[in-house]
């Protein structure tokens, strides 16, 4: 079937609409109409050529290049069609999407860890996990998609362990928003951070996934939350939703900390910039105290080897740096308890989606994020269907 969808042709060149053509599901395969999808910044580190499979994944595919590439990888929809073998949904089921697959045999799955299970080294680029074959063709060329999944599509294609069946009501605005970015966001400062009542958080930067750690640390109890980001409207749009303080800097940030905390420094820091760079590590460490944790939970430029760290600090400090992956929590376990909160009225997600656009404004979307425009664009396709 023919269906409409935003490419990036090649590193660097913007995203474009589309008129592909998808492929019916195969075994273990599932097709979804697209209701929304959010507009995370992993998708532009894709599109700029940040992200990229290594060279010898690529040659194991097949491949010379990701590109051609549908972008997208928060999203939600209903069920379509369903492939020989499917399980878990059926037609018409409310799914959201989860950018790491969850096989369920695999070690990680089966110690309760599915946010690395090992089908997340497909994830960036190749066929359809299940098969290693393609669905989605532009012309003659097989087209990736944005970690398995492109939402950024009316209609997809995707294999079943890539998705979170939801409840019938849930709501799948914000159920497209919860799949990534928040869930990630918030996961980094209960899940990974493991915050407790009491404590201070910092979080540097706040976009999405910011967003999303703002709300964790109100949730978990946090005594004091500090909003970094050299964005006025979004460290306002933070005081909204949990921070009780903001610096434009880290720098900035260092005197505010030390004055909250009578100079013991902050508990937790999380970093979530749109990029994660080596020069950021230092004055996190600094702006944390003794046996603080730093959470980094923004995307680096894969080939990046170079980290600015005071190691006699880290370890006389006891401090920890840690990685984290969805928020090292479980996508099945994560999205539906997440959106029950927001059901609920404890976790704000309306109020983040600064504008809504179409499919042939994905571009525009990301154009306003660089320029500060936006806390959260979202793609309405099909909406709430």
């Amino acid at each position: 079937m023919k269906t409409r969808a935003a490419v990036c042709h090649e590193a660097g060149t913007p995203w474009t609409t589309e008129e592909i053509e998808i492929d019916e599901p195969h075994a273990h395969e599932v097709q979804v109409q697209v209701a929304y999808a959010g507009m995370c910044q992993s998708d532009e580190h894709l599109r700029l050529g940040d992200i990229s499979a290594p060279p010898e994944l690529l040659e194991m595919m097949g491949l010379s290049s990701m590109y051609p590439v549908i972008g997208g990888h928060e999203g939600s929809g209903v069920v379509a069609a369903v492939g020989p073998e499917v399980q878990h949904v059926a037609v018409g089921d409310r799914v959201a999407v989860s950018f790491i697959p969850a096989c369920g045999v695999c070690f990680w799955c089966a110690s309760g860890r599915q946010n690395l299970c090992d089908l997340g080294m497909y994830t960036l680029a190749g066929p359809m996990i299940s098969d290693g074959t393609w669905r989605h063709h532009l012309g003659d060329a097989n087209l990736g998609r944005m970690t398995q999944l492109g939402t950024f599509a009316e209609t997809m294609v995707v294999n079943e362990a890539s998705l979170v069946k939801i409840a019938p009501d849930a709501p799948l605005r914000a159920a497209a928003l919860i799949s990534c970015g928040i869930a990630t966001g918030f996961g980094s400062v209960v899940d990974r951070a493991k915050t407790r009542p009491g404590e201070v958080v910092v979080v540097v930067g706040c976009g999405g996934v910011g967003s999303g750690a703002l709300q964790g640390a109100r949730l978990a109890g946090a005594k004091a939350v500090v909003a970094v980001d050299p964005v006025p409207f979004k460290t306002d749009q933070a005081k909204k939703i949990g921070a009780t303080h903001s610096a434009v800097s880290m720098q900035e940030a260092l005197p505010l900390v030390a004055e909250i905390t009578q100079g013991r420094m902050a508990d937790v820091v999380v970093l979530t910039p749109d990029r994660l760079t080596g020069d950021l590590i230092a004055p996190a460490c600094m702006l944390g105290s003794k046996d603080a944790r730093i959470v980094c939970t923004a995307i680096a430029p894969i080939a990046q080897m170079d980290v600015q760290l005071n190691l006699f600090n880290l370890a006389m400090y006891n401090q920890a740096i840690l990685g984290t992956v969805f928020g090292s929590a479980s996508p099945r376990v994560q999205v539906p308890k997440l959106l029950s909160l927001y059901q609920n009225g404890q976790l704000d997600i309306d109020d983040l989606i600064t504008k809504e656009y179409t499919l042939d404004q994905v571009q525009e979307g990301y154009d306003d994020l660089h320029a500060g425009r936006n806390v959260r664009g979202v793609v309405k396709l099909a909406g709430d269907l």
